[in-house]
């Protein structure tokens, strides 16, 4: 994942995640639309997944992603918040976890995509 962020002039900050899902806190490159920098890297990562063996459970990514965009002021708290994703997932899930940041975000939603 980092290689493909690289190669689109990215510049990778951090990068963690748990069981159902992952975090990426990145500058992306102007010249460089998101939904193709997703794609990429679920093709890439869901190649090497499958053909390393790493999660034998794993059969591709959800169809969705979902992006937010900070202040630079806040990089700090973002790539803290990634690190602590195990600990912060004890007590709040992935589904609850977005539904606030796209209520924080005023972002109207349907409950059918989120999953």
């Amino acid at each position: 994942m980092s290689g493909i962020l690289k190669n689109k002039g990215c510049h990778l900050y951090q990068i963690g995640g748990v069981s159902d899902h992952i975090h990426i806190v990145t500058h992306v490159h102007p010249s460089t639309a998101l939904s193709d920098l997703v794609k990429d890297i679920k093709l890439a990562s869901s190649k090497f997944i499958k053909s390393q063996k790493i999660f034998p459970a794993f059969t591709g990514w959800q169809d969705g992603y979902a992006a937010f965009t900070y202040s630079i002021d806040s990089i700090d708290n973002l790539i803290k918040y990634v690190q602590n994703q195990e600990t912060h997932h004890r007590k709040v899930t992935y589904i609850e976890e977005l539904k606030e940041l796209l209520k924080q975000q005023k972002v109207e939603y349907d409950e059918k995509y989120l999953f």
